[in-house]
């Protein structure tokens, strides 16, 4: 299982969010790239981005974050957040990002997953936001009346490389994850699951890890590890 230790953007700093709310951000670092260093030194294999004020937008706000950060580390970059045309997923692409995460464009354009997942075999990831199992779109500013389930269904098949399951509720409170819902939709799927939100100590690396078999192929790791709740070092041995 992979652990992706995360840096979410806003306004150029590393912070976390409580639930998604914009308006409840604890800034952890002033350099997304030092951060990003830090984790790489410590043994992590991939890293997660999320590019906040552009998942609201619908455009990139962090890109110079982002390109400092791709400049900084060798591990492959992860990233999401206001892509939502080709030429956007395009362009990241090529800049250096292993993989693009579509969220919003995943309900508001499911053809255009398709056709980049065709385009870019193993680099296109869907990102599914759930608040009590319907999806949240717009940096989950906007609720929609789409199940997890249903998108899931619709996606999986497409050639994505994975699914990124957040349950909302769950996301910066550190709660523990939801490990049962990530699982129910795991099963039967043909793509891995990559299970974020709630994260808080490592017995829920544990936990998760116990439930590879049922499709959870990660597990994305923010406030625990900023919190010193979670040793990423420790959490990435456990893991492998």
């Amino acid at each position: 299982m992979i652990v992706f230790p995360a840096i979410d953007l806003k306004d150029g700093r590393c912070v976390r969010l409580r639930q998604g709310a914009m308006d409840d951000a604890t800034v952890y670092n002033d350099d997304p790239a030092a951060q990003a260093r830090s984790f790489e030194a410590a043994g992590a294999q991939w890293l997660h981005v999320v590019d906040l004020d552009g998942a609201v937008s619908g455009q990139p706000k962090n890109a110079s974050a982002v390109a400092a950060i791709l400049k900084s580390v060798s591990m492959p970059v992860q990233l999401g957040g206001g892509i939502r045309d080709r030429a956007r997923i395009e362009a990241w692409l090529e800049a250096g990002v292993r993989r693009v995460v579509l969220g919003t464009a995943a309900i508001a354009n499911p053809d255009l997953v398709r056709e980049a997942a065709r385009a870019h075999p193993g680099r296109i990831v869907v990102g599914i936001d759930a608040r009590k199992g319907k999806v949240a779109v717009d940096g989950w500013t906007r609720a929609t009346e789409t199940t997890a389930r249903e998108l899931a269904d619709a996606l999986a098949g497409a050639g994505v490389a994975a699914i990124v399951y957040t349950d909302i509720d769950r996301d910066g409170v550190l709660g523990g994850p939801n490990i049962e819902a990530t699982v129910a939709l795991a099963k039967g799927l043909p793509v891995p699951v990559i299970a974020s939100g709630g994260v808080s100590t490592i017995d829920d690396i544990t936990a998760l890890r116990a439930r590879e078999k049922d499709g959870i192929a990660g597990v994305i790791v923010g406030r625990a590890i900023y919190d010193g709740r979670v040793d990423l070092k420790r959490a990435l041995a456990l893991a492998a």
